[in-house]
C-alpha cells in the first residue's frame, strides 16, 4: 500500500468561474451597488440624450430622401418616410455648384490635414527632446499663443499683405497649427522609452529615421486622433472662406450649405427641376447637410477606439 502525498491546498471550488471578458469591471469597495431605480434612471436619461441627438439627424436624412409630394403633405420637414426618392442627391452629384464645393472641401481637407500633421509632428518631436535647440523658449512661445491672440483685424491684414486673399492657402495657413494638438503629441512622444531612442542612435540612426521608424509606429493611437481633429476642423471650417474668399466658385461645401439655408433656395442649375415639381428646395438643403455630415460620421467610429489611449496617455505623460 502506497502512501499518498498530503498537501495543505484546499480543493478547488468548481462553482467559481473565471470572469467573462464581457463582464462589468469590479466596482471599488467604497462605491455602493447601484439600485434598480438608479440603473433605470440612468437608462432613461441616456435614452433621452440619444434621442435628442439622433432625432434631428433622422429628420434631416428622411427629408432629403423624400419626394416633393411627401414634403408638401408634411408641410415641411418629414419625420415618417413614405416614398424614398434620391432625386436630390442625383441632382447635387450631377455637377454644378455643390459638386464643385464638395471637391474643394475634400482637397482642402486632405492637403491641410497632411500639412498640419507634418508640422505638428516635427514640432512636437523637437520639443519632446530635452537637448534640442531652444526647445524651452519655443515651448513657452507656443503656450503664450494659447492665451493671447493678435485679433481678427491684424490677422486679416497679415493674410492680405501676404497676397493670400482669394487663394486656397488662406483656408489652410491661418489655422494650420493647433498648440493643443502639439502638446498632446509632445506628451505622448515623451512617454516613449529613452533607452530605445538611444539604442537607435548607437546603431547610427538620425533624428528623422528615429521619428519615422520608431516614434511614429509607437504613436499610432495619438496620431489617428490628432489626424481626425485636424480633418474635422478643415472639413467643418467656413469662417476663413467667408472672410478671405470673394469668388463664389471657390467656396467650400460648408459655405454653400450656409448660403442655401439662409437664402432658402436651391443651387444654380436646379431651378428647372423645382419649377416642374420634380424636386423640392427643402430636400436639396437637407441633402447638402447630409453630404456635409457624412464624412465625419463615417470616419469617427474607426478612430473611436484610439481616443482613450491617444488622448489620456498624451495628457497624463505630458
Amino acid at each position: 500500500m502506497t502512501d499518498r502525498p498530503v498537501t495543505d491546498r484546499p480543493a478547488a471550488d468548481k462553482s467559481v468561474r473565471a470572469p467573462s471578458r464581457w463582464a462589468a469591471p469590479p466596482r471599488p469597495s467604497w462605491e455602493e451597488q447601484p439600485s434598480r431605480a438608479g440603473l433605470a434612471g440612468k437608462g432613461i436619461a441616456l435614452g433621452f440624450a440619444c434621442l435628442a441627438i439622433v432625432f434631428p439627424l433622422w429628420i434631416v436624412l428622411v427629408t432629403s430622401l423624400s419626394s416633393r409630394k411627401t414634403i408638401d403633405e408634411a408641410g415641411g420637414l418629414v419625420m415618417i418616410p413614405k416614398e424614398i426618392d434620391f432625386i436630390a442627391y442625383r441632382e447635387l452629384l450631377s455637377g454644378g455648384q455643390v459638386t464643385r464645393a464638395a471637391i474643394i472641401s475634400v482637397l482642402i481637407t486632405v492637403v491641410g490635414t497632411a500639412f498640419s500633421m507634418t508640422v505638428s509632428v516635427l514640432c512636437a518631436y523637437g520639443l519632446s527632446r530635452s537637448g534640442s535647440l531652444a526647445h524651452r523658449w519655443i515651448l513657452m512661445t507656443l503656450l503664450a499663443t494659447m492665451f493671447f491672440s493678435a485679433g481678427l483685424i491684424p490677422t486679416y491684414l497679415l493674410v492680405q499683405s501676404l497676397g493670400l486673399t482669394d487663394t486656397y492657402l488662406a483656408l489652410i495657413l491661418p489655422s494650420a497649427i493647433s498648440v493643443f494638438n502639439i502638446l498632446v503629441l509632445r506628451g505622448f512622444f515623451m512617454g516613449i522609452s529613452q533607452e530605445l531612442i538611444d539604442s537607435a542612435r548607437i546603431d547610427g540612426a538620425g533624428d528623422f529615421r528615429i521619428l519615422w521608424q520608431i516614434v511614429m509606429p509607437l504613436s499610432r493611437a495619438v496620431l489617428a486622433v490628432i489626424t481626425l481633429f485636424y480633418a474635422v476642423g478643415y472639413w467643418s471650417a467656413w469662417f476663413n472662406a467667408s472672410l478671405y474668399l470673394n469668388d463664389q466658385d471657390m467656396m467650400p461645401l460648408q459655405n454653400v450649405m450656409i448660403q442655401l439655408v439662409q437664402k432658402q433656395e436651391a443651387p444654380v442649375g436646379m431651378g428647372q427641376a423645382i419649377k416642374t415639381g420634380q424636386l423640392s428646395a427643402l430636400a436639396v438643403q437637407m441633402a447638402v447637410m447630409v453630404m456635409a455630415l457624412l464624412p465625419v460620421a463615417v470616419l469617427s467610429p474607426f478612430v473611436q477606439k484610439h481616443f482613450k489611449k491617444g488622448m489620456l496617455t498624451g495628457a497624463v505623460k505630458g
